[in-house]
């Protein structure tokens, strides 16, 4: 089963050296991880997608907490969200098959960013399974596929992170404009994930 989780950590040398070996040590393949920054300057945002056990989901977010650097965990897999992941795929051309290869680009609403006299390059934006789409229809069409580039999954929650939300995660330098105490406790359970206990 793939875990999405999207961790915010600080924006320093080494971070991503002990999430790998985090993963490495729970025995744990990432499948896929994308790092950027964020809206907060000296915080990056870490999207790791990796193949574990339906079961394995919280020990994977405590023991992330216990990192050094790392400052929220969120499992997103089975939450709604905006999936998006990008992809350059490098095909061979001839003056024969650019126009089949147009044709099936616009099919899947991609885009020709890059022609050359012997290959052309197309940038998709979209979810996993619509670039695995592409890729198998030009594979069936005998096109061939010199080269591809992924970023990997890109996930942000659908909505938006109230004051309340941002309060009950406890983000830093997140200063609270005086909410209610009802206010707080009309939270749903699931809509934050608070740091576990070590």
């Amino acid at each position: 089963m793939l875990h999405t989780f999207v961790a915010l950590v600080e924006d320093k040398p080494g971070v991503l050296t002990r999430v790998a070996s985090l993963f490495r040590r729970l025995n744990i393949n990432i499948v896929s991880v994308t790092v950027g920054g964020t809206e907060r300057t000296g915080v990056s945002r870490m999207t790791i997608v990796a193949d574990a056990s339906p079961t394995a989901g919280h020990r994977i977010m405590a023991s992330l907490y216990k990192l050094e650097n790392v400052l929220e965990v969120d499992d997103v897999g089975q939450l709604s969200c905006v999936t998006r992941e990008l992809a350059l795929i490098k095909v061979a051309a001839t003056v024969q098959t650019r126009s089949h290869i147009f044709e099936l680009v616009e099919v899947f609403r991609a885009r020709i960013v890059d022609l050359a006299p012997e290959s052309l390059m197309i940038e998709m934006t979209g979810v996993e399974s619509k670039i695995e789409g592409l890729i198998q229809v030009l594979t069936e069409s005998g096109d061939e596929i010199l080269e591809v580039s992924r970023t990997g999954r890109m996930v942000m929650r659908r909505g938006q992170h109230t004051s309340r939300v941002l309060q009950a995660m406890r983000v830093p330098g997140y200063e609270s404009s005086g909410s209610s105490q009802s206010e707080d406790a009309a939270l749903e359970p699931d809509a934050v994930h608070t740091q576990p206990a070590d």
